[in-house]
């Protein structure tokens, strides 16, 4: 595990800009593409835009496939849906077509949408285990990661699998990646800044009695990858 601790946010993501980049390069060269797993909220939006302007030419884009590691149980026009708030700010500046996009079907109940996300995660990895060559993820101030929530079903959720869950403190449903699945690939970044951010990461990083249930972050532990956390001064003040 690697810890990056930056002045700025703007250093963050021009840093985890470079990263999704060697990384992406990486794989086209090994497997003639990029599985590229996105993450939700409004913390990505600057680094979507980055890769999708100012990082445009860096890569093939044609050979990127895009996923996300959950979503919410709202129309795909909400603009609380993941797939929107990618598509504003990174797909539709670089054109990307739909058919590497793999968006969660929220026309579908929950249960059904991770049954389907699933089968499309099969038929697009051949039936073969699937590793994604990068998933980003972000972490709430109550150490969620993805959909994964505190003291809900999927923290203890050992199934490499998609999985619906109920968040009670939220009243909905998302859809999402099990952290079994997350720590199958082949890096995970985490992107996490702010003040607010602070309290969660310090359990999270530097607990030494484990504490799943109400700090889900600290699940995630790749199989056999690479685990790099880009934080800025205000998050990380209490390491």
């Amino acid at each position: 595990m690697e810890i990056l601790v930056y002045n700025t946010t703007e250093e963050l993501n021009h840093d985890l800009a470079d990263y999704v980049i060697e990384i992406a390069k990486t794989a086209i060269e090994k497997n003639n593409r990029f599985n590229f797993v996105l993450t939700g909220g409004n913390s990505p939006k600057v680094l979507y835009t980055l890769l999708a302007t100012e990082y445009k030419d860096k890569i093939d884009w044609n050979k990127v496939f895009f996923f996300f590691g959950d979503e919410r149980n709202v129309p795909a026009t909400d603009d609380n849906y993941n797939g929107l708030m990618a598509k504003k700010s990174f797909f539709d500046i670089l054109q990307t077509p739909e058919n590497q996009i793999f968006y969660v079907n929220t026309a579908l109940t929950p249960e059904e949408a991770a049954v389907d996300y699933k089968t499309r995660l099969d038929n697009h990895f051949d039936k073969k285990e699937i590793v994604f060559d990068l998933i980003l993820l972000g972490m709430g101030d109550d150490a969620h990661t993805a959909s994964i929530f505190p003291n809900t079903t999927l923290v203890g959720n050992t199934e490499a699998t998609v999985a619906a869950v109920f968040v009670e403190k939220l009243n909905t449903h998302r859809i999402s990646l099990t952290a079994p699945l997350i720590n199958k690939a082949e890096n995970i970044a985490f992107l996490v800044f702010g003040d607010n951010k602070a309290e969660a990461l310090q359990h999270v990083l530097r607990d030494e009695q484990k504490d799943f249930s109400n700090y889900p972050s600290q699940l995630i532990n790749p199989v056999n990858g690479k685990l790099t956390w880009f934080t800025d001064e205000a998050a990380a003040r209490l390491l």
